[in-house]
């Protein structure tokens, strides 16, 4: 019995051979570690992973109370305080007022973010990178967490290293380290050397040892995919231009308030008791106060959303730029196809059979990689009873995009032990480059019947020595497209996404998809990209835009094609799967990791799907522009109800004042922060709003919204008028308390009410609103209702002083009426203006 020692951070296994690592290990390298070594080491270990260091709950709480729109809060809270003190005990009401608003806006954005944090973890959970394990003598895939040391692993390129690993095969890998030592050029690493565990593998394919796991690993770090970094998104930047305009704005009415104020009252008592805490709630009015919980809130119900239709969302910006997104660009296999090839015609050459031709094609593949080719050649050998086990494959070089074949050193075990090589891969790089030789008309023909047919060819060749090749023979492998793909591209084009497929198939097989599935036959080839790049960009970028298929792309031709596209001014999505999709994943604005991609393309990814086909990405689209009509309909609201109440009561001094007299403050700063606190509750209930997402790819038009906002404002503050008509001259309320009871159930109800029609584009009925807007508004109405016909009691009396029934019906019934009558055939009329959302 060996014994085991524990592999610390300082064990030195660099400079240790294999054969002791081994030994000191426990562990055979041909059958792996037993399940009861794994639990006993597992109990001795832990698990594979470095703990994550939390912010405490009460330390992320307290950051909810910093911050600019916290600061505004506070100093109105502050200055409230002052005046109650020394002024108004009433002013106090408004201070308690604003705490509770300040604390109610930090819980509800502390209680979301607690459920984004968890959304989060539960999807570090479902995107775990995964390891290739041999245990009890069986290959498996298992997430690397559960690696112990002695696990003897297979990693291929485009793998992230699990955990610190020695290298005991032969092969010669290509390593990335810059993310652990900064270091930009890869790193060679042969038999005996240790991977580092969060390198990344760029070329070749190895097994090996692990020797240290989590806190022990060289550099402790743990591996993961998802991004819980959240840098500043597009959306917020817009958010905030359109909220200082709005500050702009409101600061100038308020200080052209002071001294109209002075000069026809002429005291700085009533400047100091009503005026300033009126200024002072307008401009927090003006602040997005419920703006980081919605905005969070929103963010998440749509990840969730996504999440539950395959699409797993690993950087927040994806769920922005999928509603903007134009061109799709879709790798034929495994997207747009079943990625299940099969082999349909064997075309042996002179002196070889078709069998001869299976066998050296399967010889040339390797069953523990998955891949679809090998195992497309391994199950046809095996469908014909082919002896492969009678040859050893003593060297395997897996595919290769550079010289687009595989490769395998073979020994013949009842001839001798002959030693020869194979290799498959494309018929023209076999041929011209390995062969030397010419293709003859006759391969050329059928290789274009293949093509018509829609089938791809490879070639099969032979070495007895190694520099002396020649052709065995040639293959035809099918992969059917999906029965969906056709139905789902038709989709995207109703929903203004052009789809363009990618594949590394020659034109005319390319040309016969495209036309089975449905998208039209403009092919152009990755060369030709290449070449009019260099030449004529703008040209490149044209035919590229109009170009239906590339063909006889590498991996590395996609990221000139995204590059391309966005020269065209096109917002691209990128499907990959690869080690060499990372660069195309990351500079498409939505970069898309199919189910089956590498380690290395999630990383890259901002999305990663978790169901085949083209249906998880039709999801994202339409999820995407849901979520973003959300904020099309946070920013038209806040930007109506700003302008109304602002330019209102502002107005409605300024006209009492010139043709009465008489001035007035119709609202009081008691009503605007009643207001804002129970106009909480709608707004960020917005966030789960039933939206329904625009036909065509949305581009953030900031003038345009605007425009209507103010155009709809407009209507709001005559409507104001109209209310402020019927107070004195019908109702004749006398008492100014009474008329801010009046006015702050006004203002109320338009705030409640307006949602309702900047919702939707047409006629507010069009869609029906979400469940959790309508319950709040409901509320929101009763809680006003009481409040209006029983007043609000105070220390000091009344805060605000009851209205009759009658007075209350009918500013209920006038702002129904004028909502839903007039303001929302005044967006229709706006829309055909050209003022729409």
């Amino acid at each position: 019995m060996y014994f085991i020692m524990l592999p610390e951070k300082s064990r030195n296994y660099e400079t240790i051979s294999v054969e002791e690592v081994l030994r000191e290990l426990n562990t055979n390298a041909n059958t792996g570690l037993s399940d009861a070594e794994v639990n006993e080491r597992a109990k001795r270990y832990g698990y594979n992973e470095v703990p994550e260091k939390k912010e405490h709950p009460a330390k992320k709480f307290a950051k909810k109370f910093w911050g600019f729109t916290a600061w505004m809060l506070e100093a109105a809270m502050i200055v409230c305080i002052i005046l109650g003190l020394t002024i108004d005990p009433a002013r106090l009401v408004d201070a308690y007022i604003i705490a509770a608003l300040l604390v109610v806006n930090a819980l509800i954005g502390f209680i979301h973010e607690e459920h984004a944090a968890r959304a989060v973890e539960l999807l570090k959970q479902r995107l775990q990178v995964m390891a290739r394990v041999l245990r009890n003598g069986v290959w498996q895939a298992l997430p690397a967490r559960f690696l112990v040391p002695g696990d003897i692993i297979r990693i291929r390129a485009g793998d992230i290293v699990p955990a610190d690993a020695k290298i005991i095969t032969s092969e010669e890998v290509e390593v990335d380290q810059s993310a652990l030592t900064g270091e930009s050029m890869p790193v060679i690493k042969r038999k005996g050397d240790v991977m580092y565990s969060g390198s990344i593998l760029r070329r070749g394919e190895a097994t090996a040892v692990v020797v240290r796991t989590g806190l022990n690993t060289y550099f402790g770090k743990t591996v993961q995919l998802v991004q819980t970094a959240r840098p500043k998104l597009h959306m917020e930047e817009i958010i905030s231009k359109v909220v200082s305009a709005l500050l702009i704005m409101v600061s100038i009415l308020v200080i052209v308030m002071f001294p109209l104020t002075y000069f026809y009252l002429h005291s700085l008592m009533f400047l100091a008791d009503y005026v300033l805490p009126l200024a002072i709630m307008l401009i927090v009015f003006a602040v997005p106060v419920a703006l980081p919980a919605m905005f969070t809130v929103t963010m998440a119900v749509g990840a969730q959303e996504m999440a539950r239709k395959g699409a797993l969302i690993t950087k927040l910006s994806a769920v922005e730029d999928s509603a903007s997104m134009t061109v799709l660009c879709a790798d034929k296999t495994g997207t747009l196809t079943y990625n299940r090839l099969t082999v349909t015609h064997v075309v042996p050459m002179k002196g070889y059979s078709e069998n001869e031709v299976l066998l050296y094609g399967a010889l040339a593949s390797q069953e523990a990689n998955q891949d679809p080719i090998d195992l497309a050649f391994i199950r046809a050998a095996k469908e014909r009873k082919l002896l492969i086990n009678d040859f050893e494959v003593k060297e395997f070089k897996p595919f290769d995009p550079s010289t687009r074949r595989t490769e395998a050193l073979v020994v013949d075990r009842n001839n001798g032990g002959r030693i020869f090589r194979v290799t498959k891969g494309a018929v023209r790089t076999l041929a011209e480059d390995l062969c030397r030789i010419k293709l003859g008309e006759d391969v050329e023909s059928i290789m274009n019947s293949f093509a018509a047919s829609g089938y791809r060819t490879l070639g099969v060749a032979k070495s007895e020595d190694g520099d002396h090749w020649e052709m065995v023979g040639l293959v035809a492998l099918y992969d059917i497209p999906r029965e969906d793909t056709p139905k789902l591209i038709q989709e995207l084009r109703n929903l203004g996404v052009r789809v363009k497929m990618l594949t590394g198939d020659a034109k005319p097989i390319a040309r016969e998809i495209a036309k089975i599935i449905g998208l039209g036959e403009n092919v152009m080839s990755g060369k030709e990209l290449k070449e009019l790049l260099e030449k004529e960009p703008q040209k490149a970028a044209k035919l590229a835009e109009e170009a239906d298929v590339f063909a006889e792309i590498y991996p590395e031709d996609k990221y000139f094609i995204v590059k391309s596209l966005q020269a065209s001014r096109q917002i691209v999505g990128m499907t990959g799967d690869g080690v060499n999709d990372s660069p195309a994943l990351k500079q498409a604005e939505v970069g898309i990791a199919v189910s089956n991609a590498t380690d290395v393309a999630k990383a890259a990814a901002s999305v990663v799907l978790t169901v085949e086909g083209l249906s998880g990405i039709v999801e994202l689209v339409r999820i995407g522009r849901s979520t973003f009509q959300r904020i099309i309909t946070w920013i038209l609201n806040k930007v109506v109800k700003t302008f109304e109440i602002a330019v209102f009561v502002t107005l409605a001094f300024i006209i009492s004042a010139l043709f009465w007299h008489n001035p007035i403050y119709a609202v009081s700063a008691l009503d605007v922060t009643l207001f804002l606190f129970l106009i909480d509750f709608v707004t960020i209930s917005l966030s789960t709003d039933n939206a329904k997402g625009s036909p065509t790819p949305e581009k953030w038009d900031v003038p345009k919204l605007v425009k209507l906002g103010v155009g709809l404002g407009i209507f709001t503050v005559a409507e104001m008028f109209g209310l402020l008509f019927l107070a004195l001259d019908y109702f004749h309320i006398g008492n100014v308390h009474v008329l801010h009871t009046y006015y702050f159930t006004a203002i109320m109800y338009m705030g409640v009410l307006t949602p309702f029609i900047v919702r939707e584009r047409g006629p507010f009925w069009v869609s029906r609103p979400g469940k959790w807007l309508t319950i709040a508004s409901v509320i929101d109405m009763v809680v006003v209702a009481f409040i209006a016909l029983t007043g609000l009691p105070g220390p000091w009396g009344h805060l605000l002083t009851p209205i009759t029934w009658q007075e209350f019906a009918a500013v209920a019934l006038y702002c129904l009426f004028v909502n839903f009558a007039i303001n929302d055939r005044a967006k229709l009329m706006l829309g055909r203006l050209g003022i729409s959302r």
